[in-house]
């Protein structure tokens, strides 16, 4: 009888029950899934049924994580992320939620630059914990990236970004997210890249401030290489303010296009 066992096609003996296969296959798994719900240990099984077994807090080995993600993915799709490091400038609300959305697809590597700490007002949009307020961004969302995606590289740069070092910084980067709050920054890290890095393409921000329509949000192909998310005029300002969902949704776009230029989308 053929089955998936935590992804893998496996061929077993028609009498083995679920707890059994948990036996042979994953000793000590204490969380049998049988077809997406948790199944009891005597249940018995079918061709094409698809187990998962789980040993409670265990960490997946690298290649154990590898070969589940890739089933998700589809091997190639998958091989690609895993071959790619992306640049991520500022680690705020948009730059922290790029990041941890593109760790769970499983890139191969992230530069993240970013000089500021976690402070009590980020909490409402960025991707950090109360525990973490008053540590250095990059060094709190290493942190939690290790927990959502071990295997991922991190490389850090807890410095202020400038026309002098993002070359050097970003250097093995084909695509750099920009993800500042101020508009001068942003000028500047596009103007930068565009300007001394030919190899690179920016995914760029503007206008993702307040809680307007969700659909007003959109990527746009600026030029050949930069990419423009958000609505273009949403800018931050009292009663206004940035919040979690609208900087998310814009988030998640970025994340989107490295991975469509990433995979060969360029449009």
């Amino acid at each position: 009888m053929k089955i998936s066992i935590n992804e893998k096609a496996t061929i077993i003996n028609d009498a083995l029950t679920l707890g059994k296969v948990a036996e042979l296959y994953k000793p000590g798994a204490d969380v049998l899934i049988l077809n997406g719900f948790p199944a009891p240990a005597d249940t018995e099984l079918n061709d094409g049924d698809e187990l998962f077994l789980i040993r409670r807090g265990e960490v997946p080995t690298e290649e154990e994580l590898e070969h589940l993600m890739a089933a998700r993915h589809t091997p190639g799709v998958h091989a690609q992320l895993r071959q790619a490091t992306v640049g991520i400038a500022g680690a705020g609300g948009l730059g922290s939620a790029v990041a941890v959305a593109l760790a769970r697809v499983g890139l191969g590597g992230l530069i993240i630059a970013d000089f500021d700490v976690v402070e009590p007002s980020n909490l409402n949009r960025q991707q950090y914990f109360i525990d973490q307020i008053g540590r250095l961004k990059v060094d709190a969302l290493a942190e939690n990236l290790k927990r959502i995606n071990p295997y991922v590289r991190v490389e850090l740069h807890p410095v202020m970004l400038a026309p002098d070092n993002i070359p050097d910084i970003f250097a093995e980067c084909r695509i750099v997210v920009e993800a500042f709050d101020r508009a001068d920054m942003k000028a500047m890290l596009v103007d930068t890249v565009m300007g001394s890095m030919p190899h690179a393409t920016v995914v760029a921000a503007s206008g993702l401030a307040g809680y307007g329509p969700n659909n007003a949000i959109s990527t746009r192909k600026v030029s050949q290489r930069l990419y423009l998310v958000g609505d273009c005029v949403s800018e931050a300002k009292p009663g206004n303010g940035l919040m979690a969902p609208r900087v998310g949704i814009a988030a998640a776009h970025q994340a989107n296009q490295v991975v469509r230029l990433i995979l060969g989308e360029e449009g």
